[in-house]
């Protein structure tokens, strides 16, 4: 029989009512709050949206005029949960659920879900008649879940959303390596791609949390193949390595292979000697990677031309990543960036080897909030090489370049790495990265989208610009190795 509501009134003609209106979002409500919106034909929109939200969260909480159960089961358990719902809601909004609903034989519809999923049903359901919802962290995946099953393609679209702006989000076990598991289950391309680069950029911090020992052996390899990664050093790279596999465990060839992909040249001579002998994880694997050591060895000792008679000095050994120590670059604090010009000196090594780790090279940075492109500085040869030409209408732009040449930068090229900083949920992250060579006086794209003149600009930290800049020496053969 069908159920009726107060007035005698059919369930469907109540429910599609309400549908009708809130989709037009035109219901007259007497004594709710007004909220008027002047068109540009003169007419004023009368909204009441939120009070039908609110009558439509009624009708679900007190079940009034349901016509279908759903028991929500939890598999391999008997907890079920009991919703009363209307089938006209639940079609509009699903597909799914419309032809379940067709399909099903009595006024029960049973749904059988996993124990997160079931845990969180409620809230689903809710989304449905409201079109909003509430989560923690930890809900996300399995909203996700649910609203890909029952094909609630809007919740879907606003979940990945939520995730890739949460990556930096406070959560006591880590979330980041959950949520790029799951994206790499379900192939979402988008979502994964923001997870690891999250990973890669804010390496250091993740290495010091406790996410990441719960890294799969896979992401593991992905991100030691990465020249991108940004961190203190190669050697903490190498020491997270370590305590990554005292608490894995992992088979010896998934241990080989992580170890093979450290840069070996990238560590000091000092420390490598170090690991040596003090390293438990390199004494048991040394004769895996007794050539790579060898080879850092020989980088460290000789001359990177002399070296490249012989070697090929484009291999990963001999490439270094964005590190944040002293010898590869600087931080470098711009309060009120919009204000005027600003330079800045630095130094940094020659090259990583030991050959060249104690020659120095002095580095000028200019940064200009409103910089016109080289094409239009008409008088930019006559002002000097670190003279912008300023422009109200310009881009903000910076410019890295050695303060003096010198016969030891042969063979050698530099790629300039701007690191640009920013607070999201409370905490500093890598906001972005701008990779410019020695060919290149400057970053085309730096700051393009960035709106520096708003305070709450996602870009500034306390109206402040926070950059680092990284100088990575990159080693090239003069003449061809001998085979």
């Amino acid at each position: 029989m069908e159920r009726s509501c107060e007035h005698k009134i059919p369930c469907w003609v109540y429910v599609g009512t309400l549908l009708f209106f809130f989709h037009f979002y035109s219901v007259t409500v007497s004594g709710a709050p007004l909220k008027q919106e002047a068109l540009d034909n003169g007419a004023t929109v009368l909204n009441h949206s939120m009070h039908l939200v609110h009558r439509m969260e009624n009708l679900l909480t007190l079940g009034n005029s349901s016509d279908v159960t759903l028991r929500v089961q939890t598999i391999n358990t008997d907890e079920v949960k009991v919703i009363q719902a209307h089938s006209l809601v639940l079609t509009l909004q699903s597909d799914v659920f419309e032809e379940l609903l067709l399909s099903r034989n009595n006024s029960a519809l049973v749904l059988m879900e996993t124990p997160d999923c079931a845990a969180v049903f409620d809230k689903f359901i809710r989304y449905l008649y409201c079109g909003d919802i509430s989560l923690r962290l930890d809900q996300a995946i399995s909203l996700h879940k649910l609203a890909s099953k029952y094909h609630v393609w809007g919740l879907q679209q606003g979940l990945t959303q939520y995730m890739t702006q949460h990556l930096s989000s406070d959560s006591p076990t880590g979330h980041v390596v959950s949520w790029y598991n799951y994206a790499l289950q379900i192939g979402d391309a988008t979502l994964r791609e923001s997870c690891l680069q999250y990973l890669s950029w804010n390496l250091s911090s993740v290495l010091q949390s406790g996410e990441w020992g719960s890294i799969s052996e896979d992401l593991l390899l992905s991100l030691l193949q990465r020249s991108d990664l940004i961190l203190q050093s190669e050697l903490e790279l190498y020491e997270a390595l370590e305590a990554w596999t005292n608490q894995n465990q992992p088979v010896s060839s998934t241990v080989e292979t992580a170890l093979k992909a450290i840069r070996y040249g990238m560590i000091p001579p000092h420390h490598l000697f170090r690991l040596q002998r003090h390293s438990p994880l390199m004494v048991k694997y040394y004769e895996s990677i007794r050539d790579l050591l060898y080879l850092a060895f020989q980088f460290h000792s000789a001359s990177p031309i002399q070296l490249a008679k012989y070697f090929d000095v484009n291999c990963s050994i001999f490439t270094p990543r964005n590190y944040l120590s002293s010898s590869w670059g600087s931080p470098w604090i711009l309060n009120n960036p919009t204000r005027d010009d600003r330079s800045f000196s630095f130094q940094t090594q020659l090259g990583p080897s030991g050959h060249d780790s104690s020659k120095r090279v002095t580095w000028n940075a200019l940064f200009s909030p409103r910089w016109l492109p080289l094409s239009a500085r008409s008088t930019y040869t006559e002002l000097g090489a670190m003279q912008p030409t300023r422009t109200e209408g310009g881009r903000p732009r910076i410019i890295v370049t050695p303060a003096t040449s010198s016969p030891d930068f042969a063979g050698v090229s530099f790629q300039k790495v701007v690191i640009v900083m920013a607070k999201q949920q409370g905490k500093v992250v890598v906001r972005h990265v701008y990779n410019f060579h020695q060919s290149t006086e400057e970053a085309g794209d730096f700051l393009v989208d960035a709106d520096l003149q708003r305070r709450a600009s996602e870009y500034l930290i306390d109206s402040s610009l926070y950059l680092h800049i990284v100088i990575k020496p990159l080693y090239h053969s003069l003449l061809v190795a001998r085979k």
